[in-house]
């Protein structure tokens, strides 16, 4: 549903349905699944939202209120490591919305600073053009390997506008900082100068200067702190928070059920 909505023209671009029959139809099928969507609405009793900008957009869509509880994060999965190396990274599925192609254009114009990017798509092209000799495009990876660079990187990029943005954690938990577009999940789950460095424009050269402003904090960073941080959106929490809602839930509906039946 996100594609029907906010990501509409990101989606009919990326999909090459701009024009001709084809784009038509598309069109028409994603105008009727948001009629179908908004009419459905007030059929759930309760919303829950993996963040604080998704429960914004459920009431600017569906006009309902959500509770908000972050998604599970398998930090286990991504051990601390306080051994960094002089290189930055970004790890992504290739598509439009992920901007992949602005971080490599900032480390381009940086060509003393090494960039690692992993993944794959569809911008795979696009993005090889654009990138400079400092920067190394290792493709798809296992996710051994993810993690490893995860831990060995001194800090993860990341410039997209995420519902929440799990990988951000992943690679906090290995006590990695992240330099991340502050809109979205990741504008509530990264502290600015504790956990990593935010910045205010989905730009190339708002990237750039992110990443001038993390050295000149680097040494400030803890990559235990940044990891034990990270703990907090391990699955115990989540689990633990979603059992509390329903419990909550629950309780209210049986309660009520009592006072309508003593009625």
């Amino acid at each position: 549903m996100r594609y029907a909505w906010d990501l509409y023209y990101s989606y009919i671009t990326e999909a090459g349905l701009i024009k001709g029959l084809k784009g038509a139809l598309a069109k028409t099928a994603l105008h009727y699944l948001r009629m179908w969507d908004v009419s459905t609405a007030n059929r759930p009793d309760y919303f829950i939202a993996n963040s604080n900008h998704i429960a914004r957009r459920i009431k600017k869509t569906y006009n309902r209120s959500a509770e908000v509880i972050f998604p599970p994060v398998d930090v286990e999965k991504f051990p601390l490591s306080n051994s960094k190396e002089n290189f930055y990274l970004t790890a992504s599925r290739m598509v439009p919305y992920k901007r992949i192609d602005l971080i490599v254009e900032a480390f381009t114009q940086m060509r003393d600073k090494k960039l690692v990017v992993i993944g794959h798509g569809p911008e795979m092209e696009k993005i090889k053009q654009k990138a400079g000799a400092n920067i190394e495009i290792l493709g798809y990876q296992p996710d051994e390997k993810l993690v490893e660079y995860m831990q060995k990187a001194k800090a993860f990029v990341f410039a997209a506008e995420e519902d929440f943005g799990i990988i951000v954690i992943e690679a906090m938990a290995a006590g990695t900082p992240v330099i991340a577009w502050q809109r979205g999940g990741t504008g509530e789950t990264v502290i600015d100068k504790q956990t990593g460095i935010l910045f205010n424009e989905q730009s190339a050269a708002s990237i750039l200067n992110a990443v001038q402003r993390f050295e000149m904090e680097e040494k400030n960073f803890d990559s235990r702190f940044i990891s034990k941080y990270a703990s907090g959106f391990g699955r115990n929490i989540f689990e633990e928070k979603i059992s509390i809602f329903i419990d909550k839930k629950l309780d209210e509906f049986y309660n009520n059920k009592i006072i309508n039946h003593n009625k």
